[in-house]
Formats: C-alpha cells, sequence, structure tokens
C-alpha cells in the first residue's frame, strides 16, 4: 500500500513535470522539496522516478542541442493497399506526426509506399529511389523506412541519426546475417555466410541521401536486372553494397525489435509490435476451407505428416492427388500430376471450392502436402482481414519489377483467398497458359490484371525455419514453413507453429528448443 501510495504520487508528479518544467535544472528544484518531506523509502523512490523523468525528457526539453532537425527526415512506411494494413499505416503516420507537433517543430514529410506513384514494384523500394533523390535530394538528409507495426521514440531517433555525418553515405540498420548458406539468398556468400548483413525492416532503416542520390543515379544508367525479388531485405542490401564498391550495413543498436512494453527498451530509437495480430474473435474454423495438393507418389510420407501435426485444426480439409485413396482419402481432380507448376491442378480446385463447398465458407487456403501451417494462427490472423473485399495472402514474391512485372503469393508458404476473390478471379476467365505453369505466378498475373492487390504477411514462410536469420524470426509468430529437407517436420511443427510451446502427443508432452532447428 504503501509503496502503491508512492508510485502514485510520484505518477501525479510526473505528469506535472511533463506539463510545467522547462528544463532538468527546474525538474531538480521541484524534486528537491518532494524528496525531503518523504521518508527514507520515498526518498529512494522519487529519487528514482525524476532519474526517469531526466532520463527520458531531458532529450525533449533540451531539444534545440539536436544536431539535426526532424524536417530533414523523410519517414517511409512500408504500408499496403489491404484496408486492414492502410489503416495500421495511417495510424502510425498520425503518431509521427503527433510527437512532431509536440516538439512543436516542422512537420516532417511522412510517405505511404502504397500511395507512391501507382507502381506495382514500389514495394521493392529500389524503383523508387530516382523520385526520392529529385524530390528530396536538396533539402533533406535521411530517408527513414519502417513497417506499419514499428513503432517510433521521435526525438531518441533524431538523436541517433544526429551522430552520423549526413553528408556521406549511410545505410543503417539493425543488422541479419545467414548462419549457413541458404536457397532464398540463392546460396550466396556460401563460404561464410556471416560477413553479409542486411537489415531488419522492422527495426527501420535508414539512407542518408548522398547515398540516394548515389543510387538513384546507378538506376538510371543501369536499370534493375534481377527477374525476381525473393527477399527484399538481402536484395537491397546486395544492390547497396555493389560488390564491395558500396557501403556496407551500419548496425545501429538503438534500432529494435523488442516489444514496446520490454524492459530491454529504454535505449531504443525503434520498437516492433511483435504479436500475432487479432482484431476480433479469431474466425471460426468451419469459415476455412484447408485444400492440400498432393500426388500418389507422396501420399505414404508426407500426408502422415500433415495428420499428425496441424490436421486437427482444420474443420474443413480435403486432399487433392491424382490419385483417389480411400485411405486418406483423397480426391482426384482428373488433373494429371505435373512435375512442376501445377497450374492446372490449382486452377481445378479454385473452381471446386466455388461450385461445391459451401457458400457461406468465406475463406479458402491452398497448401503443398510438405507445407507446415497453424490452421490455429491463420484463423486469429484472419480475424483482421474483411472476407467482403478481395483477399489474396501470404508471402510475397515479385517478378519483373523493375520493368512493369507483378507481385505474387509463393505457394509455398500458403495462398490465402476470400470467396470473393475467387469469384472475381474466375469471372475474369484469367487461367493457366498451359498445366504445367507455375500456378501461383499465374496467379499472380491474374490478380495483376484485374487490380486486386496481393496481401503480404511475413508470418508466411516458403522455406525451412533454418533458412531465416535467428534474429528475424525471433519477433515473429509464425503461420508458416515449407519443406521437409533435411529436417524432423513433425519437429518443427510442434516447435514452431503448434497452439502450445508444449503439445500432447501420444499421451506424452513433447517440447523442443527452436535454437536446435
Amino acid at each position: 500500500m504503501v509503496l502503491g501510495g508512492l508510485y502514485s504520487r510520484g505518477q501525479t508528479c510526473l505528469e506535472f513535470l511533463k506539463r510545467h518544467v522547462s528544463s532538468s535544472f527546474h525538474l531538480l528544484i521541484l524534486c528537491c522539496p518532494l524528496l525531503c518531506s518523504l521518508s527514507e523509502w520515498g526518498h529512494i523512490c522519487l529519487f528514482f522516478l525524476a532519474f526517469k523523468v531526466l532520463r527520458d525528457y531531458s532529450v525533449y526539453y533540451d531539444q534545440e542541442n539536436l544536431a539535426i532537425e526532424l524536417k530533414e527526415i523523410v519517414f517511409i512506411i512500408q504500408s499496403q493497399s489491404n484496408s486492414f494494413h492502410s489503416k495500421r499505416a495511417e495510424d502510425l503516420k498520425r503518431d509521427i506526426l503527433k510527437q512532431a507537433a509536440d516538439l512543436g517543430k516542422e512537420l516532417p514529410t511522412v510517405l505511404l509506399i502504397h500511395q507512391m506513384n501507382g507502381h506495382e514494384g514500389a514495394w521493392t523500394i529500389l524503383p523508387l529511389m530516382r523520385d526520392f533523390s529529385v524530390t528530396y535530394g536538396r533539402n533533406s538528409s535521411w530517408i527513414f523506412f519502417c513497417e506499419e507495426d514499428t513503432r517510433i521514440q521521435v526525438v531518441k531517433l533524431l538523436e541517433t541519426l544526429g551522430r552520423f555525418d549526413g553528408s556521406k553515405e549511410w545505410f543503417l540498420g539493425k543488422a541479419l546475417y545467414d548462419e549457413e548458406s541458404t536457397i532464398i539468398h540463392h546460396y550466396a556468400f556460401a563460404e561464410n555466410p556471416t560477413v553479409f548483413k542486411f537489415p531488419d525492416f522492422a527495426a527501420g532503416w535508414a539512407l542518408s541521401i548522398p547515398l540516394v542520390n548515389k543510387l538513384a543515379k546507378k538506376l538510371k544508367s543501369e536499370p534493375l536486372k534481377s527477374d525476381f525479388t525473393i527477399d527484399l531485405k538481402h536484395e537491397i542490401a546486395l544492390y547497396i553494397w555493389q560488390k564491395g564498391e558500396g557501403p556496407h550495413l551500419t548496425p545501429v543498436p538503438e534500432f529494435c525489435t523488442y516489444d514496446v512494453n520490454s524492459y530491454k527498451v529504454d535505449h531504443c530509437a525503434t520498437t516492433f509490435s511483435n504479436f500475432l495480430p487479432l482484431c476480433v474473435k479469431p474466425v471460426k474454423k468451419e469459415d476455412v476451407f484447408v485444400a492440400v495438393k498432393t500426388c500418389q507418389k507422396f501420399h505414404g510420407d508426407r500426408i502422415p505428416v500433415v495428420k499428425q501435426t496441424w490436421e486437427r485444426e482444420a474443420a474443413l480439409i480435403e486432399y487433392y492427388s491424382d490419385y483417389a485413396d480411400i485411405s486418406i482419402p483423397t480426391i482426384d481432380l482428373g488433373i494429371p500430376n505435373t512435375d512442376r507448376g501445377h497450374c492446372g491442378k490449382t486452377f481445378a480446385i479454385l473452381e471446386r471450392f466455388l461450385n461445391h463447398s459451401s457458400s457461406r465458407t468465406p475463406w479458402l487456403v491452398i497448401v503443398d502436402d510438405d507445407t507446415l501451417i497453424s490452421i490455429f494462427r491463420l484463423r486469429k490472423l484472419l480475424s483482421c482481414y474483411d472476407a467482403n473485399e478481395p483477399v489474396f495472402l501470404g508471402e510475397r514474391y515479385g517478378y519483373g519489377l523493375g520493368t512493369g512485372g507483378y507481385s505474387y503469393i509463393t505457394g509455398g508458404g500458403g495462398m490465402v483467398f476470400s470467396r470473393i476473390a475467387v469469384q472475381k478471379l474466375l469471372a475474369s476467365k484469367c487461367q493457366c497458359y498451359s498445366m504445367d505453369a507455375p500456378d501461383d505466378m499465374v496467379l499472380g498475373m491474374c490478380f495483376s490484371g484485374l487490380g486486386i492487390p496481393i496481401t503480404h504477411s511475413p508470418l508466411f514462410h516458403q522455406a525451412r525455419p533454418m533458412d531465416y536469420p535467428k534474429g528475424y524470426l525471433s519477433h515473429q509468430i509464425p503461420v508458416s514453413f515449407h519443406k521437409h529437407w533435411n529436417i524432423d517436420p513433425v519437429k518443427v511443427y510442434f516447435t514452431w507453429l503448434a497452439p502450445n510451446t508444449e503439445e500432447s502427443l501420444n499421451g506424452k508432452k513433447v517440447g523442443y528448443n527452436r535454437e536446435d532447428l
């Protein structure tokens, strides 16, 4: 009770100080009489509260000493046009501008990527460099990029960027690295992948204007050559590095991905909302129809993994194969199996969902037979999306985006469709150009032609957990992984994806250490 009363008085004191104290010196003058009027415990408690105020607000009230002005920073939020994501981005924009207004400073420029240029490849950022250079190359010092769930302490960001000479080329961020070479990075730096650092977008990352200008000049003379965009953060770092001719990423410890409520965030200019979104109640099990693509040769090894792990989470699930096996059971759609692509099979699944499933089922998920997925978490995630909108959700890749290509959801991590998205797709008559065409890319091309945006979630994964940096996965609650190659898929599921950290299996509790995977 005593400590509670002291804390309450301390909080009242803090609110008063925030409104009326104009300097750290005034703060100490006001705190001294309070310290003298209290018991020994009161002295200690109030002293620490005063210390917190000094630490948190001295920069706030001595802002004239900051090395750079807020107006010198252009904030770019890596936003998306889907209503759920655009609202989150707008909320972040308002928070940045409110912090700026509270400082009494000229408001900075805050841009949402999905509103820029109407360019299909704007999310890949590099195609925007020439626009950034022309528009902000003279009067700005930094371009700061962040995700919609990044949380920014504006004063601390100013203080952090102020430590770097803005007249030089800087590439700043929280460093990630591969511990072993990985397919998603084309096995780059195979001899020692740890040497190459790339930014964790969730923590925010920054480019100095001289570097932006240099990149814009290079892009003008040498257009982007890569056909595929797979892991944007790695590919941007590679492009900036230019095989040693450009700057490496400079790690910045103030760019953090700790949760905003963590005890570790005192030094952080940025934090991250690292939780699984839950906007209302999870969608009902019966509202999610799961389609598993398989073929006869995998009935004996892959399907048992599905049944041993995540099948129990799905109320509506069907297995589509080139052979009807009543023991599973599988459904033969009359589409011959192909060694690659599977476009014919996927479009047959879409038609079956639309014409043979209950019209009241709003969501369709299509996965491979070696996809590991948490339907439990997916139902939570889908609570944030409007099934009355055309939604196509998963892990986003890109093809030819530097030259007017399209985005697509990579199939291995799972593709999620709202019923209305399927209706619009099939009504458009867009279809496979061959039975073995890559289904995910054809779907991306079709939705791009319809003007229906791809919605990206980093919680879906095309590869295995060990194919991603540990620092990247540390602030995620993943929805899916893909591939059984060189892993124990059951162990991966119960470690990363099961509804609880420990799951009951055959009457025994099992738990695994993520560090082992």
